[in-house]
């Protein structure tokens, strides 16, 4: 029990980014677990894609802490399921208090399932297609301050455009680079927090 509480302690005292200096564990959890780390993983890549979308004009903690209900609500974020989904699964999911009830933001999450499915045939895969905006591996940024992170890049720029192209909804720039950053295709951790380094 003293192990776990001293733990505890030490990971209170640790640096972090100053958008995670929040008691909040869920945000907590969320940057010093997942935030920045590289992911290649389809359904993960799928879910996040369709949370940074539902987060547009939102704050970011309240779509975590809706997190566990998308993932009931989308079926686990499997694409070809969600893929699948009727007008009456879209008619439920406006009723769902567990999630964001925006009906543009869940005809998308339908429609970017559909999108997705067509881009891992045509690519091999999802992961194939997305990482090569950044050669395959992250790109590893050096910002001493927040002001210096910037909120889209020539990068997410250029994603897009070709999300668009592809068919995707929710998808601008600055969403993208959300996405980037959620997915560890950038990692955009201050220098000065424990996470950069990792």
């Amino acid at each position: 029990m003293a192990g776990i509480e001293h733990m505890a302690r030490v990971k209170q005292r640790l640096q972090r980014c100053p958008w995670a200096s929040s008691d909040d564990p869920v945000y907590l959890a969320y940057h010093d677990e997942e935030w920045g780390i590289p992911v290649h993983d389809e359904r993960r890549l799928f879910e996040l894609l369709i949370l940074e979308g539902a987060q547009a004009g939102l704050s970011w903690s309240t779509i975590l802490h809706k997190r566990q209900h998308y993932r009931k609500a989308f079926a686990g974020f499997d694409p070809g399921k969600v893929a699948r989904f009727t007008a009456r699964d879209r008619a439920r999911l406006l009723k769902n208090p567990g999630i964001v009830r925006n009906r543009l933001k869940i005809e998308a999450a339908v429609t970017n399932a559909r999108a997705f499915i067509r881009l891992q045939q045509e690519f091999g895969g999802f992961d194939n297609y997305i990482w090569r905006f950044v050669g395959g591996k992250p790109l590893r940024n050096r910002w001493l301050d927040m002001s210096q992170v910037p909120s889209h890049t020539v990068i997410s720029d250029a994603m897009s455009k070709d999300l668009k192209k592809h068919d995707f909804k929710f998808v601008g720039s600055t969403i993208c680079y959300a996405f980037m950053q959620a997915t560890g295709m950038v990692n955009d951790h201050l220098t000065g927090c424990f996470r950069h380094r990792r």
